[in-house]
């Protein structure tokens, strides 16, 4: 069938497949047995960007969905791409092409869904492509390097109409959700304030040596939109998160979850105000961002959202490695990395606990939670066939992803920051907004939508 017919036809078989694909795999099954199911056969066709760790996660787990398939994978790294094609044999028996570059898969009109789980950097410049070419995104957080990135992906969306999902996967998490609706429904009052966390114990990176490039690497490639540095032997595969010419730090690289589920409970969107403290405490090495930081936003006279981050130093918060806690008038609320939360009276006693008995491994740079996640792609396949909402649409995405954007300029620019409530844009400070707003970009690769 051609291109348009088969778009139409799976959209009617995507009804009949999600009962059957909710939550991954049914038990009895195994993930290639969906293959004989009556219309399974015509699936959602993906392509995923960056597969050395969690897009290789990603790309199993959007295998094992009923409704979709793996047809690409794309790396600069070309040992990734031969090591997730061996992967996913295990979940689905159609074949997969590799590509170095992914514009060139993006070229193929069988690809539905393009996957964007490359370094920060990439993030929205390669989403901003593939919504010209025509693809649906799920996009990992952060949703860009940058504030302007994060417009210039609203704008996309508005322009081709397509869907682009980012990666915060709790959106989607039923418990999670649950806890929310509490806090929403007044079940602890009046909530003024939600403070977030995350705590690890991340080793030293230690001094690079600056060397030759790799064989098996593209560096050009990898850094793509990125100014030009030289290729050091201590960056590749995820210390690039500490350097700010590609990475974000701990506050975009966890800390986005937490306070996207703060900004949700509080039903806040841009701040008032915005400051943050910290530095590279623990090690003298080539680490960029900070590993101990706090940022605290400000939205008006009566709320307000924490964030601690301490990348080396593990010791818990509430009794969990990562969390929000919200506090209301008539108690307390907690969500911690798990999908799972807890409910305190005003004097601190707990009072209701909702579990999930499913394992998740908070620690896991790759996958903590697979068949959470997929709840949360089962989402995105309802909103590609107009059957339900995004949970994590790219305007939602945009402003929790600005949240900790502004906690990363305000410690760069060294002050508090005064924000405009309707734009989150940053007021009296013609530098920040001018140095930090944006980032220059090799040319060429300026994003443009």
């Amino acid at each position: 069938m051609d291109n348009n017919s088969r778009r139409d036809f799976i959209k009617k078989t995507l009804i009949a497949s999600t009962a059957v694909g909710l939550g991954g795999v049914l038990p009895g099954f195994s993930a290639k047995s969906y293959n004989r199911i009556v219309g399974a056969n015509e699936k959602m066709r993906v392509s995923v960007m960056g597969v050395n760790s969690r897009g290789a996660a990603l790309a199993q787990n959007f295998a094992s969905q009923a409704q979709s398939e793996v047809i690409h994978i794309c790396d600069v790294d070309s040992r990734a791409i031969d090591k997730c094609k061996t992967g996913l044999t295990k979940f689905q028996n159609t074949g997969v092409t590799g590509f170095k570059d992914f514009r060139k898969s993006l070229e193929s009109k069988d690809v539905d869904i393009f996957v964007v789980a490359a370094p920060d950097h990439w993030h929205a410049p390669a989403a901003i492509l593939a919504s010209q070419a025509g693809k649906s995104v799920y996009l990992e957080k952060p949703c860009g390097h940058n504030p302007r990135e994060g417009e210039l992906l609203v704008a996309a969306a508005n322009k081709y109409g397509n869907v682009i999902q980012m990666g915060n996967q709790r959106r989607s998490w039923p418990n999670v959700v649950k806890g929310i609706e509490e806090v929403h429904n007044g079940t602890i009052g009046k909530v003024f304030y939600a403070k977030t966390w995350y705590t690890n114990n991340r080793p030293s990176i230690g001094i690079g040596k600056k060397t030759a490039v790799p064989s098996w690497l593209d560096f050009d490639l990898w850094q793509g939109p990125a100014p030009r540095a030289a290729y050091q032997d201590n960056l590749l595969h995820y210390n690039w998160h500490w350097f700010w010419n590609w990475g974000t730090g701990e506050a975009l690289n966890n800390g986005t979850h937490m306070v996207d589920l703060a900004r949700w409970g509080l039903q806040v969107d841009y701040p008032t105000r915005v400051s943050s403290n910290g530095g590279r405490y623990a090690y003298k090495d080539d680490w960029e961002t900070p590993d101990t930081q706090v940022i605290s936003l400000e939205f008006g006279p009566d709320k307000m959202i924490t964030w601690e981050g301490r990348s080396c130093s593990a010791m818990t918060t509430e009794g969990s490695n990562v969390g929000v806690m919200f506090y209301g008038s008539n108690g307390s609320l907690q969500i911690d990395g798990a999908n799972s939360y807890k409910l305190f009276d005003i004097k601190g006693k707990l009072v209701k606990e909702v579990k999930d008995s499913g394992p998740i491994n908070t620690a896991s740079l790759s996958s903590p939670s697979q068949q959470l996640d997929a709840l949360h792609m089962q989402n995105m396949f309802s909103a590609m066939k107009k059957s339900g909402n995004l949970n994590s649409d790219i305007v939602s995405g945009h402003k929790s992803t600005l949240l900790v954007q502004l906690g990363n300029i305000a410690l760069r620019a060294g002050k508090q920051l005064e924000i405009d409530p309707k734009n989150g844009h940053i007021l009296n400070d013609n530098n920040a907004m001018k140095n930090l707003w944006s980032r220059e970009y090799a040319k060429g690769w300026e994003p443009k939508v």
